[in-house]
């Protein structure tokens, strides 16, 4: 007689979907674990366009987030960085060419054309083009199709998906490289809280604050919260070696690493509801990809009273742990792989994840 077991052949990923256990562990803090749509559907859309963040919505995510930079006249639009010559069409715009230049930064140099130096109706002007064409090809064909959407318009884009659908969306923007921008003579954070201020959805609905700074979260703790009760701040962590920007801006050492121990995490705590570090914070993996031991940030911060929500599962065997992957190569889809990834996370009591697939991430969420 045939089993299960002889029709679908287990595989890395059916092994550790098959060992681990489904229930949440006991000191976490949600309810259940959150899906963050990281900068929309982005493996099915080009990132950060309505498309992407309309892709998401459908797939079940509650979350969308959407990544704010500012214009040169100081308007907040939905971009991951400020260089934006990986994600428009802006370098074949002969019009633009004698704007691309070098910037430094958090420490490093980038080349490029960037935010600051357009406005809004000269960035309204360009056109979203996929930032990993090699791979996903599929999203390519949208190459040209969108626009470059402002912070307002997300958020009324969101309200509008939220009536349609009769269920509430939340919002998790990420105030980006506040430090830099600052010395540019930009204020994100006011500009911001003026935002929030001004439309009824996000003085309501589900909200969190993200930033890899602590200087800005401790401005914004309580002001957020007087706009929005139920808003809360995120403390995005890099890698454990490396420098917080807006400490290491001002000469202070303290890395990442430092922030995670649970003297570190009190001390989060105090300005922040939830820290986000990448997954390789949660299960290490040496050079050639592969998962390592597990780290114990999740419990040390449910410890300190933190959240934990980290980022990126992603569907793609390269973004994937080497005991996940399949043959299909590097580029290939591998959901199975991507929901055994998501699953291993939440069974050591992650409250929230971001991912570039919704939908995978609410089947993982499944029994």
């Amino acid at each position: 007689m045939l089993t299960r077991r002889d029709i679908f052949p287990l595989t890395a990923a059916t092994a550790i979907l098959a060992a681990a256990p489904r229930a949440r562990a006991a000191s976490s803090l949600a309810p259940r674990p959150l899906v963050f749509a990281h900068r929309g559907a982005s493996a099915l859309r080009p990132e950060h366009t309505l498309a992407s963040y309309a892709k998401a919505i459908a797939d079940g995510a509650d979350y969308i987030e959407p990544d704010l930079v500012p214009t040169r006249d100081g308007v907040l639009v939905a971009r991951h960085e400020s260089n934006i010559a990986g994600t428009t069409d802006v370098a074949s715009r002969p019009e633009f060419a004698a704007r691309r230049r070098t910037l430094t930064i958090d420490g490093a140099a980038e080349t490029g054309w960037f935010t600051t130096d357009f406005t809004l109706a000269e960035l309204k002007t360009l056109r979203a083009r996929e930032r990993l064409p090699a791979t996903r090809p599929h999203n390519t064909r949208y190459d040209g199709h969108f626009d470059i959407p402002t912070f307002e318009e997300v958020i009324d884009f969101v309200a509008a998906e939220s009536a349609a659908r009769g269920r509430v969306i939340g919002l998790i923007p990420e105030i980006k490289n506040s430090t830099h921008f600052h010395a540019l003579g930009h204020t994100p954070e006011e500009t911001f809280l003026r935002v929030i201020a001004a439309h009824e959805y996000t003085r309501y609905a589900p909200l969190e604050v993200q930033s890899f700074e602590t200087t800005n979260l401790k401005m914004l703790h309580g002001r957020v919260q007087a706009i929005n009760p139920q808003a809360r701040l995120m403390f995005l962590m890099g890698e454990r070696s490396e420098r917080v920007p807006d400490l290491a801006a001002s000469g202070d050492r303290t890395t990442f690493g430092d922030l995670m121990t649970p003297d570190g995490l009190r001390q989060i705590r105090a300005y922040a509801d939830a820290i986000g570090p990448s997954n390789t914070g949660l299960i290490p993996r040496d050079a050639s990809g592969a998962w390592q031991a597990p780290t114990t940030l999740i419990d040390d911060a449910h410890r300190a009273g933190l959240l934990v929500h980290s980022y990126t599962c992603r569907p793609e065997n390269r973004f994937l742990p080497r005991q996940l992957r399949n043959g299909a190569g590097d580029d290939a889809r591998n959901p199975e792989g991507a929901i055994a990834e998501i699953r291993r996370y939440l069974d050591m009591g992650l409250d929230g994840f971001f991912t570039d697939d919704p939908a995978l991430g609410r089947r993982a969420l499944k029994d």
